[in-house]
């Protein structure tokens, strides 16, 4: 039966018992009954409910509570437990209050004279912490039991085996009874869940429960309360919410058992907190003080109360998930000291680094010579996993080290390269309290921070520290900071015999120092004026200074200079080995730059599949949200024409629809978001808005001195804008304009832009314009717009009634889309110009069924080895190995049912004219 008639799920066969006790005593048959258990197990509960029983029946209850405080107190439980009853004397209150040995037992008359007359339950918790009076006191009582109607029911938690009354060394002379508390079981654990819950809980919710519970009674019970209190359903779905709180509850329910154990129970117990599971039990025992090792009884102390469990040779945490609160109890200055002697332990413990570094994130500075480079290894090990606050916490936590200037100065610079992955504004004030303060050495450096800092975008902020620090720079440095503070003005238009604000340096006309020459080749690519020195300038800054570990801004800002002069080959070279260099140095930002760069030069050669896949790799290096806000829209503009021109239009929009910060609108790359913007209007149909975007970009350019239509065709954009809007005359006064600056800048490829810009608006001669503009650029390394001027061309000829004209430029325009993805949008301009000119579409049509069923890679490659290409040169199209080309081959054979190239190009040739189409 149950006490009361209340459940209790798990100690039902204890309730049974304790009922029975009460029975007999009400039949006058004494009795000593014990309940033990670890804490939370149930005994504070099987006691009230006990005790309430009693008193439902009629009979005395008296109760008291053994607390660790008290245990010095001469009878302080029998004081609690006999100041309610009626019936004491004066002089046995005198005695239990009294400091002066007492013979006897003071009160132990009265309380079995009164019990004969009313049958008594005595009700004493946590007999473990008794003083030794009062254990004295209850031993006397006990011998007395046979002749007296008194029940003793107490409590142990976890201080006491099973056979060892705590009350009495010799034999007890009436029935005794012990109750050892088991933890609860599945099924206890499931009536638990329906009875506080109010429903049955789904079978994972109380697996679930058991397991984060450990089968506690008291810390399941709590955390169900707290569950419930939220209106949560025991479902499988709420699994998460219940571990959280019960994550809570066992932390809070472990401090409580903490409270009562004695000071080098604790000390261990901490120490188990912070690396029982890096050490044998013998460090860990080191680690909690001199008195562990020689306290006796200490580990079975910690195993009876739960606190611990036997791993092996050592112990760990009951609960791990409680360390947390376990050392949130210790006062700090307390805690970071443990941390430091167990950082120590461990690294002569040849733990893992990564351990180490564990243990020396919370603790105060160490001074000795391993702990840098243990953080150093473990942020590197962090950021190769992607783990990006441990790795900022690694290197965070070295800064707090005894550091010598230089050494300091270098670990913030490597701190901020990869905290612009988490705090970009923390970065900047960390690179510009380098700039100021430098290392007090060489000002190398300041230099290096000034770079790093700048090549994210030009903050504002950087740009100052630098200007205030030239004055007081000299030599190398002096030239280098000098250049990139010219590197990154937003305005560039000053002559370059002023003096830039409180006596910067003007750039030389032919400098030295890399920073210098590259910003002086992109002033000169900028303006469209002198390509062999704006080339000559963009090479001198990337080969004098080029190699690994050099300084990033110069060397992108050269690259793209190399992209308007139309040396690609050179650029993504040089954009390849500085991106290899970027990943050494965890420069995130920096390599995020430089793989748009290395996507717009892609896109200009019309490689799509690379220029979409470095976009995206330069999003994992650096999520948009933590670009510079000048820098942004660069990386907005590069994905809006990728998107363009793969034909997703709806991506397109969506980007030049987004948010864009205010802040941006200052920056050096805004024009580029301005012109895409456009693109995308045009795409739309919505012309008006497009044409004041273009004139909104060329106004933005102008006004910054951006003259050279090779950065950007707006001119010729524009134009032909206004040409579909029936403006002829400003068509033609736009596309003359960027004419005449192309020539003046003497590139191929922009040459060619302005040429075919020229031809699209044309409204005579339109054919010999845009056969100007194909012969330009059949050269030329800008590989999408020669396509776009085939296109041009095809259709003009069409349209003047040439049809003989343009079928070799559809034929032509073909081998160009088919080593490119078939969603582009030259495809269906391809496409459309094949069904006016009767051309296949790609040279030959497959006509065999098969076709559709091989993968898009499998017929890119299976076109471009149908037109003779070797496996050599089809890997360097594609930007494959020439392993990937065989399996791809491969499986297209087998697809096709043929045995090699031979049969492929002969099923090409046989097809011409027909069938299905291969791009």
């Amino acid at each position: 039966m149950q006490l009361n008639g209340l459940p209790f799920p798990g100690r039902e066969r204890e309730q049974a018992t304790l009922a029975q006790s009460v029975a007999d005593l009400g039949r006058g048959r004494p009795s000593v009954v014990t309940v033990l258990g670890k804490p939370g197990y149930g005994q504070d509960r099987l006691l009230r409910q006990t005790a309430q029983l009693a008193e439902s029946q009629g009979i005395r209850v008296l109760r008291a509570k053994a607390t660790p405080g008290e245990q010095d107190v001469r009878y302080g439980v029998v004081g609690q437990l006999l100041a309610p009853m009626d019936g004491l004397t004066d002089g046995s209150l005198k005695a239990l209050t009294s400091r002066r040995p007492e013979p006897r037992s003071p009160g132990l008359t009265e309380l079995l004279r009164t019990a004969r007359e009313r049958p008594t339950l005595l009700v004493v918790d946590d007999v473990g912490w008794l003083d030794a009076a009062s254990v004295r006191w209850f031993g006397a009582l006990i011998r007395r039991l046979p002749d007296a109607r008194i029940a003793l029911l107490v409590s142990s938690t976890g201080r006491h085996r099973p056979g060892s009354c705590p009350l009495s060394s010799g034999p007890v002379p009436v029935t005794t009874v012990e109750l050892e508390l088991a933890p609860l079981t599945a099924r206890d654990v499931a009536a638990t869940v329906a009875m506080i819950c109010g429903r049955p809980g789904e079978r994972a919710f109380t697996t679930a429960a058991l397991e984060a519970s450990a089968g506690n009674p008291e810390v399941l019970s709590e955390a169900l309360r707290h569950f419930t209190q939220r209106g949560y359903a025991p479902i499988a779905g709420r699994v998460p919410e219940l571990r959280t709180l019960t994550e809570a509850v066992g932390g809070d329910h472990t401090v409580r058992v903490l409270g009562l154990l004695s000071d080098t129970a604790v000390a261990v117990v901490r120490a188990l907190a912070v690396c029982g599971d890096l050490l044998d039990l013998s460090l860990v025992y080191a680690l909690a003080g001199p008195r562990a090792t020689s306290e006796p009884g200490l580990t079975a102390l910690l195993l009876e109360n739960g606190l611990v469990t036997a791993s092996g040779a050592g112990l760990r945490l009951s609960r791990p998930e409680a360390r947390g609160w376990i050392l949130a109890e210790m006062p700090g200055d307390e805690r970071s000291e443990l941390h430091a002697r167990a950082a120590e332990l461990a690294y002569r413990a040849a733990v893992p680094d990564e351990d180490i570094a564990r243990l020396l994130l919370p603790a105060h500075p160490v001074g000795e010579p391993w702990v840098i480079p243990v953080l150093r290894r473990t942020c590197a090990a962090a950021l190769r996993a992607g783990r990006t606050a441990q790795a900022i916490a690694c290197l965070a936590r070295a800064l707090e080290e005894p550091l010598e200037p230089a050494p300091r100065a270098q670990l913030g610079l490597e701190l901020a390269a990869i905290e612009v992955l988490a705090a970009p504004e923390a970065a900047d004030r960390r690179l510009t309290e380098i700039i100021r303060s430098g290392d007090g050495g060489s000002g190398r450096i300041r230099v290096r921070a000034a770079d790093l800092g700048l090549s994210r975008g030009g903050d504002n902020g950087l740009r100052r520290a630098v200007a205030d620090v030239l004055p007081t720079a000299d030599g190398d440095e002096r030239g280098a900071l000098a250049g990139l503070f010219w590197l990154t003005g937003t305005h560039q238009q000053e002559d370059d015999t002023d003096l830039g604000p409180d006596g910067i340096p003007p750039l030389p006309a032919d400098p030295s120092c890399p920073a210098q020459a590259a910003a002086r080749a992109w002033r000169l690519a900028l303006r469209g004026a002198d390509l062999p020195a704006t080339r000559a300038l963009a090479r001198r800054a990337l080969t004098v200074d080029g190699g690994a570990g050099a300084l990033i801004l110069p060397r992108i800002v050269a690259a793209r200079t190399l992209l308007l002069t139309d040396d690609l080959d050179e650029a993504e070279v040089r954009l390849d080995v500085l991106h290899t260099d970027l990943r050494r140095r965890h420069a995130r930002a920096a390599a995020a730059m430089t793989l748009t760069v290395r996507g717009e030069l892609n896109l200009r050669r019309g490689r799509l599949d690379m220029a979409e896949r470095d976009l995206a790799a330069a999003e994992r290096s650096l999520p948009p949200s933590l670009w510079h806000p000048y820098a942004a829209p660069y990386l907005t503009a590069v994905r809006i024409v990728a998107a363009l021109e793969n034909g997703d239009a709806d991506q397109a929009g969506a980007l030049a629809d987004a948010p864009t910060s205010a802040e941006s609108r200052d920056g050096a790359s805004w024009g580029h978001l301005l012109f895409a913007k456009a693109l995308v209007a045009v795409r739309h149909d919505r012309l008006p808005e497009a044409l004041e975007l273009f004139r909104s970009c060329g106004r933005w350019q102008l006004s910054r001195g951006r003259i050279n239509p090779a950065l950007m065709p707006w001119r010729s954009a524009a134009a032909r804008v206004c040409a579909a809007l029936g403006d002829h005359e400003e068509a033609r006064r736009l596309t003359e304009e960027e004419l005449a600056l192309a020539r003046l800048w003497g590139a191929p490829s922009t040459l060619g832009w302005a040429q075919l810009g020229v031809g699209r608006v044309a409204r005579e001669g339109r054919a010999d314009r845009l056969r100007e503009a194909v012969a330009t650029l059949r050269d030329a390394p800008a590989r999408l717009a020669y396509a776009g001027s085939l296109a041009e061309l095809a259709k003009a000829e069409l349209d003047a009634g040439n049809p003989q004209v343009a079928d070799p430029l559809v034929t032509e325009l073909f081998s160009f889309v088919t080593t490119h993805r078939s969603s582009s949008r030259l495809v269906a301009r391809a496409r459309a110009l094949s069904e006016r000119t009767g051309v296949p579409a790609v040279r030959g049509r497959l006509p065999h069924p098969a076709w559709a069923t091989l993968t898009e890679p499998e017929r890119r490659t299976a076109a471009l080895a149908g037109l003779g290409q070797g496996n050599r040169e089809i890997a360097e199209t594609l930007s494959v190995t020439r392993r990937t080309v065989e399996l791809r081959l491969s499986g297209a054979y087998r697809k096709l049912g043929i045995g090699g190239r031979a049969e492929l190009i002969a099923l090409l040739r046989a097809a011409e004219g027909c069938g299905t189409d291969v791009a």
